[in-house]
């Protein structure tokens, strides 16, 4: 009689689970769905072919992966800044990263390599509090005064920093630097799903960034 209780019980409990896991996948590819959905036609790889922003964002990541190696995430998204500003598609440069500690300032960095590239000191600001993507696009509204930006970043982030500016009031378009394709990118491209559904979380409890701090204005 035991047994066939616990038998009855484990058949449930594997049923539960099939479907807990084939709801959650479609929760993620829903949300994957939506977001990609919602910057159709909105991000550009031609610098010819995208619209003018008087200031472009670009979404910090780190220059070197673990082992110190280059990340190629990083030397795309500058060149991809570099060429939006030489095609005059962008006046000023709004970096936003990650300044957790005294060793590591992704704002400072990329605005070393910017300048290294021919673009002025005098037309990048740094916003040193963007730790994550919905603080970047929050604070280029709240804090910088910005009511529309293109977005410099691979295209799968572009899609999400869109997705969420305009949900925060923010028009965004996305300049889309060069992706990584096969192994070395799948790994991103599996934490992006989540990342998206992380996006659906935040805008339900409504997460804000973690600083806000004074205006500053871009001129």
């Amino acid at each position: 009689m035991t047994y066939i209780f616990l038998k009855k019980v484990k058949k449930k409990y594997y049923k539960f689970s099939f479907l807990l896991a084939v709801v959650t996948i479609c929760f993620i590819v829903v949300c994957n769905v939506i977001i990609s959905k919602a910057a159709q036609g909105k991000t550009f790889f031609d610098s010819e072919k995208i619209s003018k922003n008087r200031v472009g964002l670009v979404l910090g990541t780190s220059k070197k992966l673990i082992g110190g190696l280059p990340n190629p995430y990083y030397t795309f998204r500058i060149t991809a800044t570099v060429r939006l500003y030489n095609a005059k598609k962008i006046a000023f440069v709004l970096v936003s990263g990650d300044n957790g500690t005294r060793y590591y300032n992704e704002p400072n960095t990329i605005k070393k390599d910017l300048i290294e590239k021919g673009i002025p000191a005098d037309r990048i600001f740094l916003d040193y509090a963007g730790f994550r993507t919905l603080d970047s696009m929050v604070r280029a509204k709240e804090v910088f005064g910005l009511d529309s930006v293109t977005v410099i970043s691979q295209e799968f982030h572009n899609q999400r920093a869109i997705y969420l500016a305009e949900k925060k009031g923010l028009v965004a378009i996305g300049f889309n630097a060069k992706g990584i394709s096969g192994k070395k990118g799948l790994k991103v491209q599996f934490r992006e799903y989540f990342a998206r559904v992380k996006v659906f979380v935040d805008l339900l409890f409504n997460t804000q960034p973690k600083f806000y701090g004074e205006r500053i204005e871009i001129k």
